[in-house]
């Protein structure tokens, strides 16, 4: 079944841009230069873009509910819009994965993510594709969400704009073919 909604998981508002946790939004910015999207208009407690991918009308979504409430601004896309849940494809960061490192997966648990866990809680399913973007843990003690609030720097930066732009590649391809034809590609390490 083709894709036809990819909703990126941040924060709104500029203290947020460039954080460990809008990797999604910063993946569907790029996705919108990539694809040459319209927009953005607001819809359904988002920010929308379209775009026309293989003949086809997709659609490029920033929820503006905040990550732990996003399953709203989801669900309400999913039923404006006339998606199923297995058309939709989610974009997030993932604190388990290393800095740059980027993996698709069909279906799955949130793994602790709060965003995915409200977005699974609002469509009452597990079953649809997502793309994750490795932050890897804090160093030191530091606080976990004081970690995924703040901006890479140094070589770590780096890793995270490379996997941005895989993220994005990924996600085109997804778009393009199939999720399980772009795995291949967006699971292949650098």
């Amino acid at each position: 079944m083709p894709l036809k909604l990819v909703v990126g998981l941040g924060n709104p508002g500029k203290e947020y841009e460039g954080t460990r946790h809008n990797a999604g939004f910063e993946v569907v910015d790029e996705l919108v230069r990539l694809l040459r999207a319209k927009g953005p208009f607001e819809e359904a407690l988002s920010h929308l873009y379209r775009a026309r991918v293989a003949g086809r009308e997709v659609y490029l979504a920033k929820p503006m509910t905040y990550m732990n409430n996003s399953g709203l601004a989801v669900e309400n896309l999913v039923e404006e819009l006339g998606v199923e849940p297995q058309e939709l494809l989610l974009v997030y960061d993932d604190l388990d994965l290393p800095p740059g490192q980027v993996r698709m997966r069909l279906k799955g648990s949130s793994g602790g993510h709060k965003g995915v866990e409200s977005v699974i809680k609002h469509l009452g399913t597990q079953g649809f594709p997502r793309v994750r973007i490795g932050i890897g843990r804090p160093k030191k003690k530091e606080d976990v969400v004081k970690f995924v609030l703040s901006r890479p720097e140094g070589e770590e930066e780096l890793l995270f704009r490379a996997a941005i732009k895989k993220a994005a590649r990924c996600v085109a391809r997804a778009l393009e073919l199939s999720p399980e034809e772009a795995m291949e590609y967006c699971n292949r390490p650098d």
